[in-house]
């Protein structure tokens, strides 16, 4: 079946509990594949470092309703056991627009019913909300009968997701400043939307014996099983910082904090209730299309500490059309790989590492040689940030980077974040003038001078509150944008950057 581990809001430790249970099921020699809801780069990092599978995004304004279903479909039918963590609360989302004849966007607004053809289970609470009356109509703390229509909030949250997946929920709650109360929380996110199914609770942070007693005593009427009870742990602590976790690639004892992970999930969850609702089941009717191998190109593809935000799907995307990767580091490598045909550099953290990426003069003249001479080149947020002319960190300080864009990135302590619409205001590196794609912004950095011919004229997702044009495309063999963009209903993006990589590769003027 797999299982949805969501929070009764942020910072309840949903990615704790998330990575204790894949930890302790490791431990026990299990496959699982795990998946993360919404467009986030970090959580995915910590599942992959777990589990050694990648995890796959699940967001349908990046994406669709039907690539959500499809791509878990796809992927957990490979393992043993899976487990989707949410994003934010349990029912926190956005507004729906309809996304027009984007391909398979435009069956977003369907009422969840996605290609599975079971109402909502897009949302969080998917088969369990058949199950969701069952049982408690009978005491006291019924159910009560709570419309279901679709919050006007509710697309893309964790419950829009469980509802397409037609997934079981547990429900995290921080019991750290609660007793009694934690049973008016469980029975309002049970009640809230008959469509979701709350197999149970994970009660976190819990202070004492007493404590754990209170807490159950209050949740006893519910009849509804605790599943997991997890005591406040001073020693398991994963460092963050001003975007979220610290990647895994730089946290030197991550394996001691997963160990000590597994042995707090090997004693703290119910086992034998949460196996079954862990199994993986083998699904029919998501028919995965295949893809012509028609591009035999080597793509340099920049991953270190300094870039590494990247979907999975994106780089499989590229394989599949017949593109070799080569990882390399713009940190560590003494020049870019040999005989490409294109480059991608994905977003990170080079405001962190800027010192270092200043002091590889030789790989940043050389990726700016590279991209004079026509290499067909896209970066991605911070990649972006890396070609420009200089990185400011927050201390003031400039730091040289590649220079092929006539501008800065000057870090700040205001967060632009949000899902964007972005219609391309001419033919570029990706797509043609007037196409509209979707991604996500989050970046802390801001550039000191606009493009004279950006590429996209951005709004957010949700309404038509215009933020402005963005995105660098001159010279004509570049993609430099703050906008993420994931192309599981894209594949037109790969295939058009491809294309223009094969023609390097005819003209035979390779790196």
């Amino acid at each position: 079946m797999a299982l949805v581990i969501a929070g009764e809001r942020s910072g309840v430790g949903k990615t704790t509990v998330t990575l204790t249970l894949l930890a302790s099921l490791r431990r026990r020699d299990r496959l699982v594949q795990s998946f993360k809801v919404g467009p986030d780069y970090i959580d995915p990092m910590f599942h992959q470092h777990v589990t050694g599978r990648a995890c796959r995004n699940l967001d349908p304004v990046l994406t669709s309703e039907a690539y959500v279903q499809q791509c878990f479909a796809r992927h957990s039918q490979l393992s043993e056991y899976a487990l989707v963590e949410g994003v934010m609360g349990l029912f926190d989302g956005i507004g729906h627009r309809d996304k027009g004849n984007k391909g398979n966007k435009g069956t977003r607004g369907q009422g969840d019913k996605g290609t599975r053809g079971q109402g909502d289970k897009g949302t969080r609470g998917q088969g369990d909300k058949g199950t969701k009356g069952q049982g408690d109509k009978e005491n006291n703390h019924a159910q009560c009968s709570m419309p279901h229509a679709q919050s006007p909030t509710d697309f893309a949250s964790t419950a829009h997701i469980a509802r397409l997946l037609d997934l079981p929920v547990v429900l995290v709650i921080d019991c750290s400043r609660l007793s009694g109360s934690v049973a008016a929380i469980a029975h309002g996110y049970r009640s809230f939307d008959s469509r979701i199914k709350i197999a149970g609770v994970v009660l976190n942070r819990v202070g004492s014996d007493r404590h754990l007693c209170l807490l159950k005593d209050s949740l006893e009427p519910l009849q509804l099983p605790i599943l997991g009870v997890m005591r406040r742990q001073d020693n398991i602590t994963i460092p963050d910082r001003h975007l979220g976790l610290v990647p895994t690639a730089e946290l030197p004892e991550l394996n001691a904090l997963i160990d000590r992970l597994a042995d707090l999930g090997d004693t703290c969850f119910d086992w034998q209730r949460l196996l079954p609702l862990l199994k993986s089941e083998p699904l029919s009717g998501f028919a995965s299309s295949c893809l012509s191998a028609s591009f035999p190109v080597r793509i340099a593809v920049a991953r270190d500490r300094a870039f590494n935000f990247y979907y999975q799907d994106n780089l499989d995307l590229l394989q599949q059309l017949g593109a070799e990767l080569v990882f390399w580091s713009p940190l560590e490598d003494a020049g870019i790989p040999k005989d490409i045909q294109g480059m991608y550099f994905g977003g990170g953290f080079p405001e962190v590492f800027a010192q270092q990426l200043a002091k590889n003069s030789s790989v940043r003249d050389a990726v700016k040689t590279a991209i004079l001479k026509g290499m067909p080149t896209i970066a991605e947020c911070g990649g972006l940030m890396y070609l420009c002319e200089q990185i400011i960190d927050f201390e003031g300080k400039p730091w040289s980077m590649a220079g092929v864009l006539p501008t800065s990135a000057v870090m700040g302590g205001r967060l632009t974040l949000g899902y964007r619409r972005a219609v391309a205001l001419q033919d570029n590196l990706l797509v043609k003038a007037n196409t509209t794609v979707y991604g996500h912004e989050f970046h802390r950095s801001h550039l000191t001078l606009t493009p004279t011919q950006p590429l996209f004229e951005t709004s957010r997702y949700d309404c038509d509150e215009n933020m402005g044009c963005e995105g660098w495309g001159l010279p004509a063999n570049i993609h430099a944008s703050y906008v993420h963009q994931h192309w599981g209903e894209s594949r037109e993006i790969p295939q058009q950057f491809l294309k223009e990589c094969l023609k390097v590769a005819s003209s035979k003027t390779w790196i």
